[in-house]
């Protein structure tokens, strides 16, 4: 009878039992090894624990419960490699999700939110480690360089399974998100808001609480959807805004928040834009009201082939003519009432003054001889009129949202009898 000696491992003592020295013989050195390391696996996996307490804070943090379930795991894999290098012929080990399972499968799902990638990597690390110090003390000289080799073998087996695991769990997660995030888009274009679409917003990580936009233009045809997103969350990211993404058909959908400069937090993104107008709703206080600017933005969108040469990004409040030429209720109620209406209630000769320069194709000299009034008069008024519209006569773009505004007002019957055009007298 012959005993072998304890051995101190970082604080931890690992005794083994005594028992009969067999003949060593070349058929059996697995069968040795596996023998030594059956017996030693409690003292092993007390010792992995130990090395953990001492080396790794978030081990320390775990509750108890957790901590006893880290150090199940460590006995199933110990007990996989026993398993493993004790079949006669010792296969490969293989890898992936059976494998994990195997391994990790004796733990609650639960803990899989408390232990990362990385605790996970270094409890398989550490665990490697304490097996491999101990190879010396466990094992017959000649049978060593074998059992580290087979060691090293499952170890970086284990590693490429649990990878595998994470990874497919986190794509598991990310089309979860996408979903989710796709439903929240889906919710503001079709104006329902309600508590269940902010907490959805949340668990994507929305933080802002104002100044939300939304812009909308083509999406990007030779890019995936995931890295386009990316792209769009990294960029408003760096410039201190929230963002959520979605594809409607041949459309990209972004929604801004935080964006207190809407053309500014639009310029942002508009390079992750495919090709054509890239417009932008007006700001709106919150995500609940975001629906108000998704419904102008979209609006602007179907319109913003009427004018080629808008910039990119266009605000939709500069798309109001094209807008309600294309049968926009809110654009035209939009110019009747924060533009034609302050001009008549302003001055009544301020619609008679526009009506004439645009009847005499902007020439102050003609304006001023059909409405019998010095030119000096109608350089007044029209300055007049741009001050009080914020659209300069004199710019042909401007000038254009106010005639529109003219024929739209006229139109409507309010403010006025109709009878503003000196042509009509």
């Amino acid at each position: 009878m012959t005993s072998r000696p304890t051995r101190q491992t970082r604080g931890v003592a690992l005794r083994w039992e005594t028992g009969p020295v067999t003949p060593r013989t070349a058929a059996d050195p697995r069968r040795r090894a596996v023998a030594a390391f059956q017996r030693s696996s409690g003292a092993l996996s007390t010792a992995a624990t130990g090395r953990m307490a001492e080396d790794l804070p978030w081990f320390r943090d775990l509750s108890a419960e957790d901590r006893s379930w880290v150090g199940l795991i460590v006995q199933a894999g110990i007990r996989g490699f026993v398993d493993w290098y004790g079949r006669p012929d010792a296969p490969p080990p293989e890898g992936g999700p059976e494998m994990a399972s195997a391994i990790f499968g004796a733990a609650p799902r639960a803990l899989a939110g408390v232990i990362t990638l990385q605790h996970t990597v270094d409890l398989i690390r550490l665990s490697i480690d304490v097996v491999e110090s101990n190879v010396d003390a466990l094992i017959e000289p000649e049978d060593r360089p074998e059992v580290r080799a087979a060691l090293l073998r499952y170890a970086r087996e284990v590693a490429f399974a649990t990878a595998e695991v994470y990874a497919r769990a986190a794509e598991q997660r990310g089309a979860w998100d996408a979903r989710l995030e796709a439903l929240v888009v889906d919710a503001v274009l079709r104006a329902e808001a309600d508590e269940a679409l902010l907490s959805r917003a949340s668990a994507l990580g929305w933080s802002s609480r104002s100044d939300v936009t939304v812009v909308l233009g083509s999406a990007p045809s030779r890019r995936a959807e995931s890295d386009v997103f990316d792209d769009v969350r990294r960029v408003a990211r760096v410039r201190g805004l929230d963002a959520l993404c979605a594809v409607q058909g041949e459309r990209l959908v972004v929604l801004l928040g935080g964006a207190s400069d809407v053309r500014a937090a639009a310029s942002a993104v508009v390079d992750q834009f495919g090709p054509g107008p890239v417009v932008v709703g007006p700001r709106v206080d919150d995500l609940a009201a975001a629906h108000v600017s998704a419904r102008a933005a979209l609006s602007a969108q179907r319109a913003a082939t009427g004018w080629p040469g808008a910039p990119r990004p266009v605000l939709s409040e500069e798309l109001l003519p094209e807008r309600a030429l294309a049968g926009d209720g809110h654009a035209r109620r939009h110019l009747v009432e924060e533009v034609y209406l302050p001009l008549v209630q302003a001055r009544s000769t301020m619609v008679e003054t526009l009506a004439a320069w645009f009847r005499t194709g902007a020439s102050i000299e003609g304006t001023a001889r059909l409405l019998f009034v010095h030119p000096n008069t109608v350089r007044y008024r029209l300055r007049q009129a741009g001050e009080l519209t914020g659209f300069s006569p004199t710019d042909p773009r401007e000038a254009f949202v106010l005639q529109i505004a003219l024929v739209l007002g006229q139109q409507s019957g309010r403010g006025g009898d109709g009878s503003a055009d000196p042509a009509a007298r």
